[in-house]
């Protein structure tokens, strides 16, 4: 019998999303466990399986991973299914860029100060800053200057899903629900084009958390 695969994490974390698509992609069948980061007692249960109380962890049988890009890593190397990582060095690498930019800048500017305060807190019935999703949106050009880039060149973002699409989608579609996100967005023609053509593909619209309310 296959050793049970477990995603722990918050329904509606971008992250979680990530780790969902990548398994969705392999065909993997999982369980999910919600867990709210966000919420004492929530964060509290994180902590044995994650020192640093983030979401998503993925179990595996005895094995426990956390680290989004870890996760997905794993999940491509675990199990059979479609490469979610191209052959060829460069373009590997290319990839693994995209996951870098997204973790290191996008996810700030984009989903927690944009999509958070703009279209988030207000689903939730609570009031968002304006100032912080000015600032995010000051913010925003840099990194998607850099993902124009990455799309433009179509070494990766341009064909079969990888794991560099698992990681920016979640992203992209927050950020583009707020209407100032999405008059941003389209000044980015190649990222618009990759995100016109990802945004229908099955694994993307299963994996969409919605909102809350």
């Amino acid at each position: 019998m296959a050793e049970a695969v477990t995603l722990h994490g918050y329904h509606f974390s971008v992250y979680m999303r990530a780790a969902r698509m990548a398994l969705a992609l392999k065909g993997v069948s999982h369980a999910e466990r919600e867990v709210n980061p966000f919420d004492a007692a929530g964060r509290a249960g994180l902590m044995a399986l994650n020192p640093f109380g983030r979401v998503p962890v993925l179990t595996h049988g005895s094995f426990t991973l956390y680290e989004t890009a870890a996760i997905t890593g794993y999940v491509d190397r675990a199990f059979d299914g479609p490469p979610l990582m191209p052959s060829g060095a460069q373009a590997a690498a290319r990839a693994a860029q995209v996951i870098g930019i997204v973790d290191a800048y996008a996810y700030v500017p984009l989903v927690r100060q944009v999509f958070s305060h703009a279209v988030f807190r207000p689903a939730e019935g609570h009031q968002g800053s304006a100032e912080v999703v000015a600032e995010g949106l000051r913010v925003a050009p840099r990194p998607l200057s850099a993902l124009e880039a990455i799309a433009a060149e179509a070494m990766v973002l341009s064909g079969p899903l990888t794991r560099a699409d698992c990681h920016l989608v979640p992203m992209i579609d927050a950020f583009s629900r707020a209407e100032a996100g999405a008059e941003m967005l389209a000044q980015f023609p190649a990222l618009s084009a990759w995100w016109a053509r990802v945004r229908e593909a099955p694994v993307v619209m299963a994996s969409d958390p919605g909102l809350p309310g």
